[in-house]
């Protein structure tokens, strides 16, 4: 059971990266794609290997903001539907808000961030990543919250348990699963967000000012290489989050 669950989860995808790899290098190859069109595996790895300090660097900026954004946006998203659970008139006003917040443009609203906060601040990135973290944690706490059955309720009631009480052994342990479903999704869209942001101004600094420098430049394997970057932390940000709901079902489990 273990050997096919590692199978699944971890040889499976690493064999059909390697192939899709392959398989990218032997079309560019002979159908000789251009490298503005798209560049080779190969090249890439090659302006990887040679701008290594650089994307680590860039990738270093970019992933402190999408951090700060996830946590903030992540302990703001689960308080709120913490506190829309309890209070049913305060999910109804914040539900319509929430789900604005979801459909907010990125390209409209880094530029206003940057004018109110400063070029030269990193705040407007952190701001838009936790933005993006928010709308998804806050959906599924409140969903998961919203799970318990009236009989476990009835069983807290009949101990005389307080709602704190009841809170802590019923409620929020049949939430975590989906507060962590959350958290993966939106570790991912830290990344994402705060690597768009880069895209509108502020600092030099991020992955998302160097690709467009490096396309500007008509470097392009140098640009697909901070692409690469980019889906590195992307990857490291949901492994990390998968990490710590294994390590927390496996203690509750405990």
């Amino acid at each position: 059971m273990r050997e096919g669950s590692l199978v699944r989860t971890a040889v499976a995808p690493v064999l059909l990266g390697i192939v899709a790899v392959l398989l990218w290098q032997g079309a560019v190859s002979a159908l000789d794609i251009k490298p503005f069109i798209l560049p080779g595996p190969v090249q890439i790895g090659q302006q990887f290997a040679a701008n290594i300090d650089n994307v680590v660097a860039g990738m270093a900026v970019t992933g402190w903001n999408a951090l700060v954004g996830l946590v903030i946006g992540t302990i703001l998203g689960i308080l709120a539907a913490i506190v829309a659970a309890l209070v049913r008139v305060v999910d109804g006003l914040a539900a319509p808000i929430v789900a604005s917040l979801a459909v907010v443009p990125i390209v409209a609203l880094a530029p206003v961030l940057y004018t109110m906060f400063g070029a030269g601040a990193e705040t407007a990135r952190q701001i838009v990543a936790g933005l993006a973290v928010f709308v998804p944690v806050y959906f599924n706490t409140l969903k998961g919250l919203r799970q318990v059955r009236p009989v476990h309720r009835d069983l807290m009631r009949s101990y005389a348990s307080t709602r704190w009480q009841a809170t802590r052994t019923v409620t929020l342990p049949t939430a975590l699963p989906f507060v962590f479903t959350g958290l993966r999704i939106a570790s991912s869209l830290a990344v994402i967000s705060a690597l768009i942001a880069e895209y509108f101004g502020g600092p030099v600094g991020g992955l998302g000012r160097a690709i467009t420098s490096s396309a500007a430049s008509s470097n392009y394997g140098l640009a697909w290489a901070y692409v690469l970057g980019s889906i590195i932390l992307g990857l490291v940000f949901y492994c990390a989050a998968l990490g710590l709901e294994k390590l927390a079902t496996r203690r509750h489990g405990g």
